[in-house]
């Protein structure tokens, strides 16, 4: 069992070498639940270039979107890959935000609910995940979720704090067990991690000069 106070340990070590991320790159909330939905299985460049389309269209809006024909959507978002499944899934999202009274103010999404009512409300729309249901309440509605994805399990298994075969949810709740519940300390975090692994923990490790080799049996 490892010792709740370690769990931030790794989040210490590795905001003292990189700083502070400054997450999620989106300019508003919409764009940013515009992003959650874009990044899936696509490098954050791509996304970038898609989300450009939208901007210089001016079809970066909930209503905007909807307004389009599906083949069009999908044109504007072809660089974030998979456009046409992705075209189905932003309408969607659109749609969903529209029933709920929020297409004008997405920010607004579930205001008056819990976070949990939010999120099973969320994980209703068609492409829509935990790591995406969670990636919008963390950084789009400021909801203290933790969100989990590939680099975070793979991290931590080779720190030896997870075995590698959990679910989702039980990695989600060895965080959000051992953390304070703080919206800043889970979007700075997941940010980290993201990091990490981009720059050090990939699938073939660079353990060299990594921000976690003092803690890590897995190094190197």
């Amino acid at each position: 069992m490892i010792h709740p106070g370690n769990w931030l340990r790794p989040h210490d070590l590795l905001l003292e070498r990189y700083g502070p991320q400054h997450w999620w790159p989106g300019e508003t909330p919409f764009e940013v639940m515009v992003g959650a939905v874009l990044t899936q299985n696509t490098a954050w460049s791509n996304v970038e270039k898609a989300i450009a389309n939208l901007k210089r269209t001016e079809r970066l809006g909930c209503r905007a979107i909807l307004a389009l024909p599906e083949a069009e959507l999908a044109e504007l978002i072809r660089p974030a890959g998979y456009f046409n499944v992705k075209a189905r899934r932003l309408q969607a999202l659109c749609r969903f935000l529209e029933q709920n009274g929020a297409a004008d103010a997405p920010e607004s999404l579930g205001r008056s609910e819990t976070q949990d009512a939010v999120r099973r409300a969320l994980l209703t729309i068609n492409g829509v995940g935990e790591e995406t249901a969670d990636s919008i309440l963390l950084y789009a509605l400021d909801r203290p979720s933790f969100v989990v994805d590939a680099y975070t399990r793979r991290i931590f298994t080779r720190l030896g704090w997870l075995a590698g075969g959990e679910t989702y949810a039980e990695i989600q709740s060895l965080f959000e067990y051992n953390l304070k519940r703080d919206l800043t300390l889970f979007n700075e975090y997941h940010a980290l991690i993201v990091r990490l692994g981009k720059d050090h923990c990939r699938p073939k490790p660079r353990c060299a000069d990594c921000p976690l080799q003092a803690i890590c049996p897995s190094s190197t």
